[in-house]
């Protein structure tokens, strides 16, 4: 296997699009993802991993760098891709680098390659004089979960001390760090006819809508022939300083 980086390998841009990822089909309808998602590889080639194994793509790991302005912030994902955007926009030198998604093809999930991938990603972004890579982790046992509260599941620990959720159990164990919730990581919002296409379920009873990969409930308003979803991530820091 070869893992490298995008502006290394830039015949692999056209079968970036071909993995397939994990999210539900209904947060590709954020307005940040639909206006920046497929940039990334065009102006961040540096800061995209890639592996390919007999020639072929077998994973990708997206990431960005930005300028930090203070605590990490509520809004997340979202927050966080606009930042990288707008300061590659106004010539703002980036301090650190977010994890934006990693996604490993089908057939070598379970193997232990997220892990290789995050490894690399890191190691991208302290070779490139980084100090800290920071991401908004979407844990991906919490859709189980859909009514518990983040700040409850993201604490929430094995016997070994190490977190519950597989996904933030990889982070910790590459040595990131639990620093926050982000509440509002990405916002979804559309018509009830939309939210029916998206998903395929009704959407006719007002309140609380239970999606299936969907991390907390869809609100769902009847009155207003709308249907919002506000997914809470959870923010990792990784400290890329040697001592």
């Amino acid at each position: 296997m070869e893992i490298t980086t995008l502006a290394e390998r830039p015949e692999l841009e056209r079968a970036l699009p071909e993995l397939s990822g994990e999210w539900p089909g209904f947060t590709g309808y954020d307005p940040v993802t639909q206006a920046r998602w497929a940039d990334i590889p065009r102006l961040f080639p540096e800061f995209v991993i890639v592996a390919t194994a007999d020639g072929e793509l077998v994973a990708r790991g997206f990431s960005v760098p930005f300028r930090s302005r203070g605590p990490l912030p509520g809004t997340g994902w979202d927050q966080v891709m606009i930042w990288a955007f707008h300061d590659r926009t106004a010539g703002t030198g980036p301090d650190t680098v977010s994890a934006i998604e990693i996604t490993i093809r089908g057939d070598r999930r379970g193997t232990g390659l997220s892990g290789t991938m995050l490894a690399a990603m890191r190691d991208n972004a302290a070779a490139r004089g980084f100090g800290e890579l920071v991401a908004p982790v979407r844990p991906n046992a919490k859709h189980l979960e859909p009514r518990t509260p983040m700040a409850e599941y993201a604490h929430r620990t094995r016997a070994d001390g190490l977190p519950h959720d597989p996904w933030l159990r990889v982070h910790v164990r590459a040595g990131g760090v639990i620093d926050s919730v982000a509440p509002a990581s990405m916002v979804v919002a559309g018509s009830l006819a939309q939210w029916r296409d998206w998903t395929g379920l009704p959407f006719d009873t007002p309140g609380p809508v239970e999606v299936p990969q969907a991390l907390v409930p869809v609100s769902c308003s009847l009155d207003h022939d709308h249907a919002v979803y506000v997914e809470p991530n959870v923010w990792v820091r990784h400290s890329l300083r040697t001592t």
